[in-house]
């Protein structure tokens, strides 16, 4: 599909530190040309420290309509919204905003639905399951009040910082789910899910420890870069089914698109 490129074109920034490892860009930028529209989603490298100068930037830049953001982005852009979604604002968390019409951003969540839309279609059901995630950041939250939606039999969940770890279960607290503390001991789960960025670096430990991953569980990851990261490729060999980072990418690609589209406002 040929992109146009001209002076009209709307601009969407994925904003993120680091930036190169995204796919992002040139599938949503055909996304919105499939829809009819003349917007372009270009990476922009942004360090923590910068975020708040450069979203005054895009503030004033007409041609901006909306933001996509990744990591480590996605609580401190919540905090530079105006209005967002009640998942959102139960997380704290954003990985899209949208410039309404007073020029302020509205901002929501989409990585938790994306995933478990992917994990639905490799055969997972996550109600009355027993299940492990792993990471608690931005993506993490997301995905844990997604999976808790579906009424899990209990959610155990680890991260390195305990302390990110226990917030995101006091966030979680009112949903009513079975929450536990959880390790890198995958043993005893149904499905065991990485939030975490660890398999982007050859050098990278595994999140979890693969001799403990049952055969029949479920293994979801959100590593994009490469498809298929090491414990990805350690449960196949066990013959786990799994889903990976891309395949989040493709089910939160359509949400993002509708989002930034307005999609009637359903995501309000």
């Amino acid at each position: 599909m040929t992109l146009r490129i001209d002076g009209s074109t709307r601009l969407v920034p994925i904003v993120g530190d680091p930036i190169a490892q995204v796919r992002s860009p040139a599938g949503l930028s055909e996304a919105f040309s499939a829809a009819g529209r003349n917007m372009l989603v270009v990476p922009a490298h942004v360090a923590p420290a910068d975020l708040e100068v450069w979203f005054r930037g895009q503030a004033v830049a007409r041609n901006v309509d909306g933001i996509v953001v990744t990591i480590p982005h996605k609580f401190a852009a919540f905090r530079l919204c105006r209005t967002v979604s009640p998942r959102a604002r139960l997380l704290e968390a954003v990985n899209a905003l949208r410039r309404d019409p007073d020029g302020s951003w509205h901002g929501d969540m989409f990585d938790g639905l994306a995933f478990v839309t992917a994990a639905r279609a490799a055969g997972c059901r996550f109600e009355g399951a027993r299940v492990l995630l792993v990471g608690a950041g931005g993506a993490g939250s997301a995905i844990a009040e997604a999976v808790a939606a579906e009424r899990p039999r209990v959610l155990a969940i680890h991260d390195a910082d305990p302390h990110r770890r226990d917030r995101l279960m006091d966030r979680l607290a009112p949903l009513g789910v079975a929450l536990a503390a959880g390790s890198p001991d995958p043993r005893g789960f149904d499905a065991v899910l990485n939030a975490t960025p660890l398999g982007m670096c050859p050098s990278d430990p595994l999140p979890v420890d693969p001799d403990g991953l049952d055969p029949a569980a479920f293994v979801g990851c959100v590593v994009t870069e490469p498809e298929v990261p090491p414990l990805l490729a350690a449960a196949r060999a066990r013959g786990c089914r799994t889903a990976t980072g891309v395949d989040m990418f493709l089910a939160v690609r359509g949400l993002i698109v509708d989002f930034l589209l307005g999609a009637g406002g359903r995501f309000r």
